[in-house]
């Protein structure tokens, strides 16, 4: 039960703190694959991530980072995810969570 309300915490705070602008910003190194708003993919191989929740883009780019998530085009994301810190992750899926919200 604490290490539940210690995790239920932690999110918040990382919600809180997470700055959509910044985000932004780091979202031009997902541009060549992902696409300026995040749902037109350059490659079918790609997927579309705009508008996803982001607890999920955050808990999908800590595994790359990891090396807990692999295979296909794991490799690319890995590489990608290496330079960003806990706070750049917190702030993109912030971002992403924006993009394609009225679609």
């Amino acid at each position: 039960m604490i290490g539940s309300c210690l995790l239920t915490t932690k999110h918040v705070d990382a919600a809180e703190t997470a700055d959509s602008a910044a985000g932004q910003a780091k979202f031009a190194l997902c541009i060549a694959c992902h696409g300026a708003d995040g749902r037109t993919p350059t490659s079918p191989g790609f997927p579309k991530i705009g508008g996803q929740n982001p607890s999920y883009v955050a808990a999908a780019l800590h595994a790359y980072k990891s090396g807990q998530r692999n295979g296909g085009l794991a490799h690319i994301m890995q590489s990608m995810a290496e330079a960003l810190s806990d706070q750049d992750i917190d702030n993109l899926a912030s971002y992403i969570a924006t993009l394609g919200a009225d679609k």
